[in-house]
């Protein structure tokens, strides 16, 4: 057999295995599903995003604390990447942190990644997309149980989808 063969039979077999377990009821494995990765122009994001909210997504930059409308969003729903619409937040999460910024006490799977800050002479940990890469916020380790996370997120790095639209 070539090699080419042998990877076609591995396959073959691999989904008829899979197509049998499903047809008996048994639980198919389960499998990473991260985001591809969503890759624009600097010019294809500022078309796409408004000024405030390239300015936080693409410069990391930080709105005022208080100003965004979702520190008052208390609705069922999932909280979305503004760059590419990746779901970050289950509605759930979100707690008031005091802090003037919509905070979650963790994420959904595959949602985000992380990167040092050491920026404004400090360490902290950045909050970023993890299909465009755009700048969330940052995550500190002062929250509620049960992670004891706090996910300090940039409203206008977000928005929110209610669950009868979700």
């Amino acid at each position: 057999m070539t090699q080419t063969s042998d990877r076609r039979a591995f396959l073959t077999t691999s989904a008829l295995a899979l197509a049998g377990a499903a047809m008996a009821g048994a639980a198919l494995p389960a499998f990473a599903a991260a985001p591809p990765p969503l890759r624009l122009s600097d010019a294809e994001w500022r078309r796409r995003l408004s000024p405030q909210a390239y300015a936080v997504l693409r410069q990391a930059a930080t709105e005022r604390p208080f100003s965004s409308p979702l520190n008052a969003e208390h609705r069922n729903g999932t909280f979305l990447c503004a760059g590419c619409a990746l779901p970050l937040f289950a509605a759930r999460t979100k707690f008031d942190s005091g802090t003037g910024w919509p905070s979650f006490w963790t994420h959904l799977p595959d949602a985000i990644a992380t990167k040092s800050d050491t920026s404004l002479f400090m360490e902290r940990t950045e909050v970023r997309c993890a299909r465009c890469d755009g700048h969330l916020g940052h995550v500190f380790d002062d929250g509620p149980k049960p992670t004891g996370l706090r996910y300090c997120m940039n409203g206008v790095a977000m928005r929110f989808a209610p669950a009868d639209r979700a």
